[in-house]
């Protein structure tokens, strides 16, 4: 003889009817809660009344993860679980960083060299286009002053998030090797390109296993990499439907930094160093 039965939840202890409360029918009831706040912890329990009264089960917490935000809509940048860690699979793509100080755009190819602080540029300077970073401001470095200094550097990265090290691309690509994802479904060497990248976008290659060939067979492990093409340390741009070009956050040497990349007639997700002033994509890795 129940008269209301389901769910009441609160970011407070205890929640009672007086709190957010969702009415349930059934015996076996169950419910999907929508509209959280993210990094928030939440109470939950389920209730009853009837002619003896409120009654409650035993309560249960969760907290909700960090929303990821700062993406070219403000929407999250969406991500995926590999092992143990977890990757964005979308390009950043915003013009701040994470305290709302802009990232200068630079369009005019002299300045973009001489650079030794963060900026971004459409590919070719044209808006329907990519947006590609220079590794300053990867590395959140805004202005002279943090050049030097790294107390006074501004994040690039969404809170809870940071740009991935060349070892963290590593076990990265361990992790897809291991699990089958290499367009052969061998567990040996580096052929993960085809499972890494989009399924539009590239230009066409007949080589087996390459990224080209046959696009609709490409992204098996959802990350998704588009050929976003690059500006190089002169302030030209190439590329674009060829290669991705993404950045680590550990230096070789000097102005030299790890990236990895991929070509549209290869089948291999590539290792390598580029200069500092070179404009490639970027993708998060969890904290």
């Amino acid at each position: 003889n129940n008269t209301e039965q389901g769910f009441v939840y609160s970011t407070e202890i205890q929640p009672t009817l007086e709190d957010i409360q969702i009415n349930v029918n059934g015996t076996n009831i169950s419910t999907t809660i929508e509209g959280l706040s993210p990094n928030t912890t939440y109470y939950i329990r389920a209730f009853l009344t009837n002619t003896l009264g409120d009654f409650y089960g035993d309560e249960i917490d969760f907290t909700t993860e960090e929303e990821i935000t700062g993406s070219c809509d403000g929407t999250p940048y969406p991500s995926i679980v590999y092992g143990i860690q977890e990757w964005t699979v979308e390009n950043a793509c915003h013009t701040t960083y994470r305290d709302g100080t802009p990232i200068p755009e630079f369009t005019d190819t002299m300045e973009w060299v001489n650079l030794t602080t963060g900026a971004w540029a459409y590919y070719n300077n044209d808006p329907t286009k990519p947006r590609l970073y220079n590794w300053f401001a990867v590395m959140c470095i805004h202005d002279v002053a943090s050049l030097s200094d790294a107390s006074l550097r501004k994040e690039f990265a969404p809170e809870g998030w940071h740009v991935p090290t060349d070892a963290e691309w590593t076990t990265l690509e361990e992790h897809l090797i291991a699990n089958g994802y290499n367009y052969d479904g061998t567990t040996t060497l580096n052929q993960i390109a085809k499972a890494m990248a989009s399924t539009t976008g590239w230009y066409i290659s007949i080589n087996p296993g390459a990224i080209g060939n046959d696009l609709s067979l490409n992204n098996s492990s959802g990350f998704n990499a588009f050929p976003e093409g690059v500006r190089f340390s002169n302030g030209l741009f190439a590329s674009l439907g060829y290669f991705a070009f993404f950045w680590s956050s550990s230096e070789y040497f000097s102005n030299y930094v790890w990236f990895r990349n991929m070509d549209y007639y290869l089948s291999n997700l590539d290792r390598s160093n580029g200069l500092k002033q070179s404009g490639f994509s970027v993708r998060f890795v969890r904290d």
